[in-house]
């Protein structure tokens, strides 16, 4: 793939992150994608019905989620974007119970790009970051 068209292909599936369209899904992952999300996130998204899930369930917590890319480096056939998530918590988050707050972090994700669509994503959050901007000031 073009490297300017993998490029594209990238931004459009943080966009699909930010804006929640899911019905863009098929235009960017591949029908038997798999998403490996960071290990104590749960277990891997396969398939456009459980990346659909993921998205939903994400934005349904969060529902302001938003994902500005802030590094991206691209090979033949991978891409690796570093980005800062923000969403303000209003659902359960990892056993947390919503807190109402603001939350911003990094992650990085590398994606394996296989006939114009992401095959393949592997993804690592700064969770400890993350959980600790929704503790409560009493612990």
């Amino acid at each position: 793939m073009d490297p300017q068209d993998s490029k594209q292909l990238i931004m459009a599936l943080h966009e699909i992150w930010n804006s929640g369209n899911v019905g863009n899904i098929p235009d960017v992952y591949a029908v038997d994608c798999i998403v490996h999300w960071a290990k104590g996130w749960g277990p891997e998204s396969r398939g456009h019905s459980q990346i659909k899930d993921a998205i939903l369930h994400t934005r349904s917590t969060f529902p302001d989620w938003h994902e500005e890319v802030l590094d991206m480096i691209v090979t033949p056939d991978k891409v690796v974007t570093r980005y800062r998530s923000t969403g303000t918590q209003h659902g359960e988050y990892l056993g947390n119970a919503p807190t109402g707050r603001k939350v911003a972090f990094e992650e990085i994700s590398i994606y394996r790009i296989e006939n114009d669509r992401v095959a393949e994503q592997w993804c690592l959050g700064d969770d400890l970051h993350c959980m600790a901007q929704l503790k409560s000031d009493d612990g």
